[in-house]
């Protein structure tokens, strides 16, 4: 698209959304435990805070402010002010942290990088699920488009919903409304070919209001890689073909956000 020359700011913005889910079956109730303590562990506030800096670095944007917590007894938040531009410090600003100009908290009004963590499990079924909510909201010429392969490795994704919407006007030079700023048709379009051909894909776009969303599952499955504390090896044949059936139940019905009253085929 031929690069738009505007009068004033670019006001448009875009926003990148991921749901996240990483599925496990964790058999006794002190497996359950320790698979809360191992996610607690690797994505705590630290590694969130981590992931969310390198997601900054790829859009191209910077870092003014970092918020985060770890929660009892289980989660973790952060949140990042960002902008498009580094801040010019006044002549008679000092090092230390303090109020920002006020034109710097308007042109940070929309412009943010947040995360949070949701790891439950389910005493009945063993069936363990970790969700991270992630949100990567930008104004003006940065795209959070540009982060969104590495996200999606970033953490063990077996089902994605990503959304992606771009909000508001910015004008051109001759006072004309423009509400996007560059082409696209689906999300689709931005991920890798090794992302592409890793995931089942669903689109649901809504074009003329800028709104996309697509929703992935994971194509490969091999039982091993959702067992926390057992092999399939350890597993008798009946009990493989039960937890595959339950891990199966569980990230269709996450995929298609509904319950499934009909038999999964394994």
């Amino acid at each position: 698209m031929k690069k738009l020359k505007l009068h004033g700011f670019n006001n448009l913005t875009k926003n990148l959304s991921f749901n996240i889910y990483d599925i496990c079956y964790a058999k006794t109730a002190e497996q359950r435990r320790d698979y809360i303590e191992y996610i607690d562990e690797a994505y705590n506030a630290r590694r969130l805070t981590e992931i969310m800096s390198e997601v900054s670095n790829i859009i191209g944007a910077y870092i003014l402010n970092v918020a985060h917590q770890d929660y009892d007894p289980q989660g973790a938040s952060v949140t990042m002010l960002i902008a498009e531009e580094p801040i010019k410090k006044k002549p008679d600003q000092s090092e230390s942290p303090g109020p920002l100009p006020e034109s710097v908290v308007a042109h940070l009004d929309k412009s943010h990088i947040a995360v949070h963590t949701y790891p439950e499990s389910h005493p009945d079924n063993g069936i363990c699920t970790f969700r991270a909510d992630i949100d990567v909201s930008t104004c003006g010429v940065i795209s959070p488009l540009k982060a969104l392969n590495f996200l999606i490795h970033a953490f063990d994704s077996d089902i994605v919903t990503v959304d992606y919407r771009v909000r508001g006007f910015t004008r051109d030079i001759n006072g004309e409304k423009h509400f996007i700023d560059h082409a696209i048709h689906s999300i689709q379009n931005f991920f890798t070919s090794e992302s592409a051909d890793a995931y089942e894909m669903i689109d649901v776009n809504v074009y003329q209001e800028n709104v996309f969303h697509t929703k992935m599952l994971l194509k490969e499955f091999d039982l091993d890689n959702y067992l926390f504390g057992v092999k399939t090896s350890d597993l008798s044949t009946d009990e493989s073909n039960m937890i595959r059936g339950q891990l199966k139940r569980e990230m269709l019905e996450i995929f298609y956000g509904r319950n499934l009253k009909v038999p999964i085929e394994i």
